[in-house]
């Protein structure tokens, strides 16, 4: 139906009436978004059955930090970019107010104009709560649109932004909870329009919940700290890009994981730290030569029935279940909180997406600047488009900086 080069997008409709156009829009904007998001596959088709979503540009690791190590960063210490990844850690961030600016060139092997910038920032209101907001910005480049001929249509510049706001919490001196709102809007097909047919931009509004524990840790007659997260994103209505009633799931994700920093003495500090990500999105369900559901369940449900049904409807049972589980190591050496030096690993399963990388990055801050890096080594294939991907960040934070978590008081 289509063809992508670097610099254009060939539309080969084939349609006999205006509900079969409509659908194709739909594929075509699926199509790209997954492209964005999922590795070359090893495996073969018949075996491939992937989760797909719409907007999955939500699920990209926006800042350095935390990509750097494997793209873990639920139950990490504080920062500033804990909005994307688990916003009930902003209770227990050190500083009062600061802002961050992201940006990571994406998919250069494939098109050298598309990109994602992140902006975020927050405030501390009083020794409890904190506020949070953040502008994530996906830029598809220029596109050539064309008819079934090979026609110019139109150039278009398809892209996507998702606006948030959030709440942190404290709860006692340990734990910690929160609460983000978001409005996504999606434009990716330019407003295609073909035989009285016209595509929209997608729009939806989203929440996450987001909880933080941590507590003193010895270990080795050297202390330090641990920590759990959890946190689940996207929660929102279906999106649609026509005015047809088909509408595709947001990636709704289950992130849950765990870190242990220790201080290895007065300068130097080692942190470990695992996330496990589940879509909570139904599977594709398996169907015969009758168009009938031979294994699986239905995915046309319900938000809300669609979450609960994720965990038990891959047609391949528990094992492809545990198939959709990801998860990413990630390790940070940090001394005297100025220089850090940081590595990790990402795996999703081959008939899952097959996205498999090693990351590395370094970091350098002061009291009020910080500078973020990281670097995206895929583990097969030299034209892997997700291979060489980097990003960087830059953080200023202000205000007073204090040492401990503040007490907690009623």
């Amino acid at each position: 139906m289509k063809h992508i080069n670097k610099k254009s997008v060939n539309l080969r409709f084939q349609i006999q009436n205006m509900n079969l156009y409509k659908t194709g829009i739909i594929v075509l904007c699926i199509f790209v978004h997954v492209l964005s998001a999922i590795a070359q596959s090893t495996v073969k088709r018949h075996e491939i059955n992937s989760v797909s979503t719409a907007v999955p540009f939500l699920t990209i690791a926006p800042d350095s930090r935390s990509s750097a190590m494997g793209d873990v960063g639920v139950a990490t210490s504080p920062d500033i970019n804990s909005l994307h990844w688990n916003p009930a850690k902003y209770a227990f961030i050190r500083t009062e107010e600061g802002i961050s600016l992201s940006y990571s060139p994406w998919l250069r092997r494939l098109i050298n104009d598309m990109n994602l910038l992140y902006l975020t920032g927050y405030k501390r209101i009083d020794k409890m709560q904190v506020i949070a907001a953040s502008l994530r910005y996906f830029n598809m480049g220029s596109i050539d649109f064309r008819d079934l001929n090979g026609d110019p249509m139109t150039t278009g510049k398809p892209n996507e932004f998702a606006l948030d706001a959030a709440y942190s919490r404290l709860f006692s001196e340990k734990i910690s909870a929160a609460l983000a709102f978001r409005y996504i809007r999606s434009d990716i097909s330019s407003g295609i329009s073909a035989y009285g047919g016209k595509a929209k931009a997608g729009n939806s509004f989203a929440a996450d919940i987001a909880v933080y524990y941590h507590s003193d840790l010895e270990l080795f007659d050297k202390n330090g700290t641990w920590a759990l997260g959890a946190d689940i994103s996207n929660i929102g209505n279906k999106m649609t890009y026509s005015n047809e009633q088909h509408k595709t799931f947001l990636p709704i994700n289950l992130r849950i994981g765990g870190s242990a920093g220790l201080n290895l003495d007065s300068y130097n500090k080692l942190t470990f730290a695992v996330d496990f990500n589940k879509l909570l999105v139904p599977t594709p369900p398996l169907y015969n030569s009758k168009g009938e559901i031979e294994e699986g369940k239905s995915r046309d449900v319900g938000v809300v029935q669609g979450m609960f049904q994720s965990f038990s409807d891959a047609p391949g049972g528990f094992s492809e279940e545990m198939h959709e589980i990801s998860y990413g190591l990630g390790l940070e050496y940090l001394y005297r909180e100025i220089f850090a030096v940081r590595s990790g690993f990402f795996y999703e399963h081959p008939t899952k997406g097959n996205r498999r990388y090693f990351t590395m990055g370094v970091g350098l801050k002061t009291h009020v600047v910080g500078i973020d890096f990281s670097y995206l080594i895929a583990t097969y294939g030299q034209n892997n488009p997700l291979n060489s991907t980097l990003r960087f960040t830059v953080i200023f934070n202000f205000g007073k900086e204090t040492k401990v978590v503040p007490e907690v008081t009623e």
